[in-house]
């Protein structure tokens, strides 16, 4: 199985947008469907396509990734209709720093997945790596949750932006989706 999955933007797939929501750097247009197709596909032909990986946890220890596995819900459960797609880009201060530092920064300071957790299971994520296949954004994250938890995810959001770890984003934009009735 490729681990890549390619984020569509166009008129068809099972996401409707619900809005698009820049948050640093140039905004993104919308389209009004989100396709989400595992595979890498050779040739976009919609408004705009993102491409990542999944890897490994590059920034969590043994510990922490057990609790993620421990906490975590699946992708696709029935009563999560909501989504969101987040891309972000970090700067080249982050990127200069050892992977050490950058360790520090997103745990020992920011408390990035000490925040995350807390949100499990309620909140599903899953996330895309994309700066090594050259796209415009570092990461994908793909968010998948019920309408009761909108607000919990929502706070979520608030919280992990004002860590010092967000001050190394240089461009990050919000897509708020609804799954399609079928």
């Amino acid at each position: 199985m490729d681990s890549t999955h390619t984020f569509v933007a166009g008129d068809r797939g099972p996401w409707i947008t619900e809005r698009v929501t820049p948050v640093t750097g140039e905004p993104y247009v919308s389209a009004p469907r989100l396709d989400v197709i595992e595979g890498n596909l050779a040739h976009c032909d919609s408004l705009w396509c993102l491409r990542g990986f999944r890897s490994n946890l590059r920034y969590t220890t043994t510990a922490e990734h057990a609790k993620l596995l421990e906490k975590s819900a699946g992708l696709g459960r029935p009563e999560a209709t909501l989504a969101a797609l987040i891309p972000i880009r970090k700067n080249d201060a982050w990127w200069a720093l050892a992977q050490d530092q950058r360790r520090a920064l997103f745990e020992e300071t920011s408390r990035h997945t000490s925040i995350g957790l807390e949100y499990l299971p309620n909140i599903a994520r899953r996330l895309y790596h994309s700066r090594d296949l050259g796209e415009p954004f570092d990461f994908l994250t793909w968010f998948e949750y019920a309408p009761q938890h909108e607000a919990a995810f929502d706070e979520l959001l608030v919280r992990l932006r004002r860590t010092q770890e967000w001050t190394y984003v240089d461009r990050e934009f919000e897509l708020r989706l609804r799954r399609a009735e079928s």
